[in-house]
C-alpha cells in the first residue's frame, strides 16, 4: 500500500505516541521521582518513559527511554497494554506500556528526577501521577505472554481522571 493510501488526514483524530515502562524486581517497582523543576509531574512519581520518535517503534522508543532515564540496556520488555488519552482536543496521546524484570543493576542519575525501587506495599503512600492507581496493579499481576489490555483515558467536566478498560 503507497503512503498515500495511509487515510493520514489533518481533520481526522490523531494520537502522539508515548511510551511508559515499569521494572520490576522481587517485591519492588522502579518508579521516578519528577524533578522538582519539571513542567508535569514534578515531585510525583510514575514509570520511566517518553516520546516515540519519528522513524522508532514503540519497542525501540521504550528501550531508548529506559537507557535514556536508567542508563539500563539489553533489559527484556514486553507490551502490557495500550492507552488512549482523550485530551478533548483533535490529538491525544497514546501510551504503550512495557514492563520488564530487573536485577539489581547499577542505574545512572537522569535530569528527569530520581529513580527509586518502592516496596509495592508502600505504593499507596507515595504521591504518584493520578493515573498510577489504576495502571500499577493490573500492570504488576501481568506475566509475560499474558494478553495486552486496552484503556481509554479522558476527563470528567470538573477535569478528573476517567479511566475505563477494554472488557
Amino acid at each position: 500500500m503507497p503512503k498515500s493510501d495511509q487515510g493520514v488526514h489533518p481533520g481526522r483524530y490523531q494520537i502522539i505516541p508515548r511510551t511508559l515502562i515499569f521494572l520490576t524486581r522481587a517485591d519492588e517497582v522502579l518508579l521516578l521521582k519528577g524533578a522538582p523543576n519539571k513542567r508535569l509531574w514534578a515531585n510525583r512519581y510514575n514509570g520511566v518513559g517518553g516520546h516515540v520518535e519519528r522513524g522508532e517503534d514503540v519497542l525501540s522508543a521504550a528501550r531508548r527511554e529506559l537507557f535514556e532515564e536508567t542508563g539500563l540496556a539489553n533489559l527484556p520488555l514486553w507490551l502490557c497494554g495500550t492507552i488512549v488519552v482523550n485530551t478533548g482536543e483533535a490529538v491525544g496521546i497514546g501510551i504503550f506500556v512495557f514492563r520488564g524484570e530487573c536485577s539489581a543493576q547499577e542505574m545512572r542519575p537522569s535530569d528527569e528526577g530520581a529513580l527509586e525501587w518502592i516496596e509495592k506495599g508502600r505504593l499507596n503512600d507515595l504521591p504518584l501521577v493520578e493515573d498510577l492507581p489504576l495502571l500499577l496493579p493490573r500492570i504488576l499481576e501481568m506475566r509475560p505472554g499474558d494478553a495486552p489490555f486496552s484503556a481509554l483515558t479522558d476527563y470528567d467536566e470538573h477535569d478528573r481522571l476517567r479511566m475505563n478498560f477494554a472488557g
